[in-house]
């Protein structure tokens, strides 16, 4: 029986012994109660309640619009589905930029108010103080570098980012930085995949690819780009498991027909 399956509970020491023993880490977002308990019983490493909720939960064009209290509103429904996967929050835009007390005080309610397991934060050497300060409480911190949505207004194009060496060059300086400051994992997103691979093997902790690669340590993926209930954006690295906006509509066309019908309700199911 393989390390993983005899785990119980996933925490950072668990992700740290899969990255040593080369087992890959799954990792998904959920933003509510019902699939959360689903992706958990499912068997999940580790469920991202991400500012992504801003865009498929809410229909934001960016995640910048969601708020502090949105995010701990989301978080707190997953994390009382959830009995196995590590929960990991997205600290939104303007909640720990450029300001280390500002972050402290952001991670502290999100992990009071939640129950959830770590937070997790986009920038690398910019963001040294403020991780090292929401480490120094005892709270667990998530990198996040390559393509960070939070500033999609500095780059104004979501492209794969450090194609240029200038770029890639601080991308290994800043997981270095993250490592060295003390966060336990490191999502990289719409890199290139050897950048990514070389990332990997330069640092200790594990790496999540999103558009990354498969030689980084896990991928994640959001779940309503996976399931297909979301139909409007399509890249590359997205694979759709399944086509659940069109299975949800047509159950619920079924639906509508049955009701102007009158077939539903049925005898059977009155009282």
């Amino acid at each position: 029986m393989s390390f993983y399956n005899q785990v119980r509970k996933i925490t950072t020491h668990v992700l740290f012994e899969m990255k040593l023993r080369n087992e890959k880490i799954a990792m998904l977002t959920a933003y509510d109660y019902s699939m959360a308990r689903i992706l958990d019983a499912a068997g999940i490493d580790i469920i991202l309640v991400g500012d992504s909720a801003s865009n498929v939960m809410a229909g934001y064009g960016t995640t910048l619009p969601i708020t502090l209290n949105e995010m701990i509103y989301h978080a707190s429904s997953v994390v009382r589905a959830v009995s196995r996967a590590l929960v990991v929050v997205d600290l939104p835009f303007g909640t720990y930029q450029g300001n280390s007390k500002e972050a402290l005080s952001s991670a502290i309610r999100i992990m009071k108010e939640t129950g959830a397991h770590a937070v997790k934060m986009e920038g690398g050497s910019e963001i040294r103080e403020s991780v090292e300060r929401i480490l120094s409480a005892g709270i667990p911190v998530m990198g996040h570098l390559g393509l960070t949505p939070q500033s999609i207004h500095k780059f104004g194009t979501y492209v794969v980012r450090a194609r240029e060496e200038s770029e890639a060059m601080k991308l290994r300086q800043d997981a270095k930085i993250l490592e060295e400051a003390g966060c336990f994992a490191l999502v990289m997103e719409k890199i290139p995949a050897q950048l990514a691979g070389e990332v990997t093997k330069s640092i200790r902790i594990p790496t999540i690819g999103i558009g990354a690669g498969n030689m980084v340590d896990g991928q994640v993926l959001v779940l309503h780009d996976m399931l297909g209930i979301t139909q409007e954006f399509s890249p590359r690295f997205l694979r759709r498991y399944h086509n659940l906006f069109a299975e949800i509509q047509g159950a619920v066309q079924n639906y509508i027909a049955d009701v102007r019908s009158t077939d539903f309700p049925n005898q059977s199911e009155m009282y």
